[in-house]
């Protein structure tokens, strides 16, 4: 399939963010040229999706490839995580350059780029994560949101490496509310986990669990409490990301009843997996490590609840996977071990079952969850629906072909899957990026380099004004 040829997906149910119904899906180009019952044009490829949920392409806002991250490297790269991306219906993600520089963050944004550039399957955008607020890196801040990269984050953990305190935050937080751009946070209490890491050390506690039992849930609240109370000081608008527990979520219902601009998600692995997976052997329960960590499966229910009534906005992956040589660099120390998951591949089929197949949510929440609020909330203007003018990002989910999870049908660049062994009900069949097949059934089909950047505008800039 050319980018430049029609399409037409004929006899599926089209899912949206506010509602679903039988209709069919010409693609002309890069664009949805029209939903309904369509007569395919002359020449068109008619795809027969009888029987098969049609939904938007799925957005992940919150990735990390190729991330450089306790001395190695994230092990899928902007091809691999890319071509897993499209695996799981996911046609756009929103991935973190890192500042590396002291005193600037431009050149962040051209090494990652230069990353990702000729390389990516499905399209990315980034956000920018400064880890030295100074006055020289403030004062960058709006190069980067003139380059199409309209949101920051701050990192409230990971003391003496990417931690952030409360003046410098205060001041990235006034700037960003000045640019029209998104502040993001990564709440958790660093100097009180770092105190608590020390003494678990100490005491020779060094297995993985400890890792989560370092990090409290209350650290979490905390933090998220006093990002929320700051966002309603300065007037910036606020992303709190990675949400994994009740007592944080209920902070940020709260900031929302105080009228704050404060929005917040979670990620797969906080509504499926729970603080046990840690305490399984050896290197398998350091692949569960995690920040801020897996809770009490206690948690499972209120945090369904928070997404169902919105309050938890989306449901993103934070996909920053490692391989287990690197995941046992820690077997004798939790600290050491690098923190991620990889989950980007299995976000959609996970959240199906867990989701709707058991009543949690309804199919245009998931898709409102994982697709059309983030396109929202990230001014991703041309995705997240299926509508004429919108980009042709689709993905086709069969209900009804099960397809078991594992290395054997991963594209993730990992040497095991967390859910290995275990059964989704359905599966993806198809992926389009922009009207082009980069995934069907099974195989990635597009090239490195299909994907493209998107610049995304800050709120200032979509209403016209500079700032």
């Amino acid at each position: 399939m050319t980018e430049s040829s029609a399409t037409l997906l004929q006899g599926g149910r089209v899912v949206s963010a506010d509602g679903e119904y039988d209709a069919d899906v010409l693609i002309v180009g890069e664009k949805v040229a029209a939903v309904g019952d369509v007569e395919a044009p002359a020449g068109a490829t008619v795809l027969d999706v009888s029987g098969c949920v049609v939904m938007p392409g799925l957005i992940d806002n919150h990735t990390h490839l190729s991330m450089p991250f306790m001395g190695m490297m994230s092990s899928d790269d902007y091809d691999t995580g890319t071509q897993a991306a499209a695996a799981g219906g996911v046609t756009c993600l929103v991935d973190f350059a890192i500042q590396r520089e002291p005193d600037q963050l431009r050149s962040a944004l051209e090494e990652w780029q230069g990353r990702a550039d000729g390389t990516a399957h499905v399209d990315y955008g980034f956000h920018m994560a400064i880890t030295n607020a100074n006055e020289a890196t403030i004062d960058d801040m709006a190069a980067i949101t003139e380059a199409g990269v309209a949101s920051f984050k701050l990192f409230m953990a990971y003391k003496g490496e990417l931690m952030t305190r409360d003046d410098a935050m205060t001041a990235c937080m006034e700037r960003a509310r000045d640019l029209g751009a998104l502040t993001m946070v990564h709440a958790e209490n660093g100097d009180v986990v770092d105190l608590l890491v020390k003494r678990a050390l100490r005491d020779g506690q060094t297995n993985a669990i400890h890792h989560a039992l370092t990090r409290p849930e209350f650290v979490e609240a905390e933090a998220t409490s006093r990002a929320a109370r700051l966002s309603e000081f300065t007037g910036a608008s606020l992303f709190v990301v990675h949400v994994t527990c009740e007592a944080a979520a209920a902070e940020i219902q709260a900031a929302q009843a105080r009228g704050v601009p404060v929005a917040g998600e979670t990620c797969t692995q906080y509504l499926v997996n729970t603080i046990d997976d840690l305490r399984k052997p050896d290197v398998e329960g350091c692949r569960y490590v995690c920040s801020p960590p897996l809770r009490d499966a206690r948690n499972h229910e209120p945090l369904w609840d928070y997404v169902r009534r919105g309050i938890l906005e989306s449901i993103s992956t934070d996909h920053c996977p490692f391989t287990n040589e690197q995941k046992a660099r820690g077997l004798d120390d939790f600290s050491l071990v690098p923190n991620g998951l990889p989950v980007i591949q299995h976000r959609l089929a996970k959240l199906w079952d867990e989701g709707v197949v058991a009543g949690r949510i309804t199919p245009s929440q998931l898709v409102d969850r994982t697709s059309t609020t983030i396109a929202r909330r990230f001014g991703l203007t041309t995705k997240g629906a299926i509508a004429p003018g919108k980009d042709a990002d689709v993905v086709v989910f069969d209900p009804s072909a099960p397809r078991g999870y594992g290395t054997h049908t991963s594209f993730m660049n990992v040497d095991y899957d967390l859910y290995e062994g275990e059964m989704a009900s359905g599966s993806v069949r198809h992926t389009l990026s922009r009207g082009t097949m980069v995934y069907d059934n099974g195989q990635i089909v597009s090239q490195p380099g299909h994907g493209k950047f998107v610049a995304r505008q800050t709120a200032l800039a979509s209403e016209g004004a500079t700032a």
